[in-house]
C-alpha cells in the first residue's frame, strides 16, 4: 500500500544502482513526486548519465538538479577543516565525512525551493553517512521528513535490489549483475573503498583497489620539490601560480598521484558502534596537511599551537561523526580561523615515493629568531643566566615532593 503523507522528496541521487532503484521504490511506495539532486563534488565521473537515467525513471527536466559544487567544496569545508589540522583516531582526512553536510544542506536548500516535504539519502543503517546526512537535515530544517529506504524496504541483497530493477525497467550495467569486489565514494579530496574483499582487515589490499596514487615503489626515483603559499591558514598558490581552491586542490592531487602520496588502510571506529576497515587515497591532502602544519610551525605561537593540537581530536571526531551544522564545531571553527589570521607564507615540501616532508618555510609574520636560537654569538639576544631561575622555578615542585619522600 503507498503511503501518501509524502508529497514530493529530494533524493540524493547519484544515478547509480542503488540510488536508482531506491527512486523507484520511493514513487511506487510512497506514491510522491521525487526531485533528484546529484553534487559534482569531483568524483571524476561523467554525470550526464544520472540526468538521462532521471528521465527515463519519469522525473521532469525541472525536478532534475545537477549543481557544481567542487568550489564550495573546497573553499567551505575542506579548505576550513585543514585549517584545523583535522585527523580522525590520529590517521583519517575525514574525506567522506566532510562531503556528507554539503550534500545534505544543498538537499535542505532544494526542498525549500520546491516546496518538498521530505528528504532521501541512500545511506545504508550499517554506517556513518545516514547518521551525517540525517543530523545536517534536522540541523537545518527541523520539521522534514527523512527516508532512509535502506531501514525500511525488504530489499537486503542485491539479487532482491536487481530484481526489482528489472521489474520496473530499471537500466543495469552489465557489471551490476556480478558481485562488485568492494564499494567506493570518491570526492575532490580523497577515495575510500571498502567492504566486501576489503572486510579482512588480515588481508593485504590488491593493487586494483587504489584509483587515486600510483604504488610508491613504482614513484620517480628523483624527488619533486614544490611550493605552496599560505594566506590566512588556506593554500592560495602552488610554485607561485595562484589558483582557486578547487583548482589548487586538483593540482596537489595530481602531484600525489605521480609520488605515490596519500595511501591508508585503516581500520576505524564507526559513530554507530562497529569497527569498520578502509582503504583511503588522500594525496592533495595529504601534501596539504603538511604544508599547512609547516607554516603554523613558524607562525603560531606556542601556546595557541598546542592548544590548537590539544582540540583537534575533538574537532576532528565532531566532523566524523557528523556534527558539522552544531554549535560546538562553529565554536571551536571561530577559535581555529582567529589562529589563522597570521599564517601566512611559503612552504617548500619535497615528494618521494609516498613521502611528503617539508624542507623550507618562509612567512613574513615569523616567530623564529635566527638571532635568539644560534648556537653562534648572539650579541645579548638571549641570557643563559636566565635559564637557571626558569629551571629553579619549574623544580621547585618537584623538589618538594621530593623532600616529603624522605619524612
Amino acid at each position: 500500500m503507498a503511503k501518501t503523507s509524502v508529497k514530493k522528496v529530494v533524493l540524493a541521487y547519484s544515478g547509480g544502482l542503488d540510488t536508482s532503484v531506491i527512486l523507484k521504490w520511493l514513487q511506487v511506495t510512497y506514491g510522491c513526486e521525487v526531485v533528484t539532486f546529484t553534487a559534482d563534488l569531483g568524483q571524476g565521473e561523467e554525470l550526464g548519465p544520472a540526468r538521462k537515467k532521471a528521465e527515463l525513471l519519469g522525473i521532469r527536466p525541472e525536478n532534475i538538479f545537477i549543481d557544481d559544487l567542487r568550489e564550495d567544496f573546497t573553499r567551505d569545508y575542506v579548505f576550513p577543516m585543514f585549517r584545523a589540522n583535522a585527523l580522525y583516531e590520529g590517521m583519517y582526512l575525514l574525506g567522506t565525512s566532510i562531503a556528507r553536510p554539503l550534500i545534505a544542506r544543498r538537499q535542505i536548500e532544494i526542498a525549500n525551493a520546491v516546496g518538498a516535504d521530505a528528504v532521501a539519502h541512500g545511506a545504508t543503517g550499517k554506517g556513518n553517512d545516514q547518521v551525517r546526512f540525517e543530523l545536517t537535515y534536522y540541523a537545518l530544517k527541523p520539521d522534514v521528513t527523512v527516508i532512509a529506504p535502506w531501514r525500511e524496504w525488504d530489499l537486503t541483497s542485491r539479487t532482491k535490489l536487481l530484481e526489482f530493477a528489472e521489474a520496473h525497467q530499471i537500466p543495469i550495467a552489465k557489471d551490476k549483475r556480478g558481485e562488485a569486489p568492494f564499494s567506493v565514494d570518491a570526492n575532490l579530496l580523497h577515495s575510500s573503498s571498502e567492504g566486501k574483499v576489503l572486510e579482512d582487515p588480515w588481508v593485504e589490499a590488491d593493487e586494483i583497489v587504489y584509483q587515486r596514487t600510483i604504488p610508491p615503489e613504482a614513484a620517480p626515483d628523483k624527488a619533486s620539490h614544490v611550493e605552496i603559499e599560505f594566506e590566512a591558514g588556506d593554500a592560495v598558490a602552488i610554485d607561485g601560480v595562484r589558483m582557486t581552491p578547487a583548482t589548487l586542490l586538483a593540482k596537489l592531487n595530481e602531484l600525489g598521484r605521480a609520488n605515490g602520496i596519500g595511501r591508508l588502510d585503516l581500520v576505524e571506529n564507526r559513530f554507530v558502534g562497529m569497527k569498520s576497515r578502509g582503504i583511503y587515497e588522500t594525496p592533495g591532502g595529504t601534501i596539504l596537511l603538511a604544508a599547512h602544519r609547516g607554516i603554523e610551525s613558524i607562525t603560531l605561537d606556542r601556546g595557541a599551537a598546542h592548544l590548537k593540537d590539544e582540540l583537534m581530536p575533538k574537532y576532528a571526531e565532531l566532523v566524523y561523526f557528523g556534527f558539522w551544522f552544531s554549535p560546538e564545531r562553529m565554536m571551536l571553527q571561530a577559535l581555529i580561523d582567529e589562529s589563522q589570521k597570521q599564517v601566512t607564507g611559503t612552504v617548500r615540501v619535497k615528494l618521494y615515493k609516498g613521502n611528503v616532508a617539508v624542507v623550507g618555510r618562509k612567512s613574513p609574520y615569523s616567530l623564529y629568531s635566527q638571532k635568539v636560537v644560534t648556537f653562534e654569538e648572539d650579541a645579548g639576544a638571549y641570557d643563559q643566566v636566565d635559564a637557571e631561575g626558569f629551571i629553579r622555578l619549574n623544580a621547585l615542585r618537584l623538589r618538594l615532593l621530593a623532600a616529603r619522600g624522605k619524612i
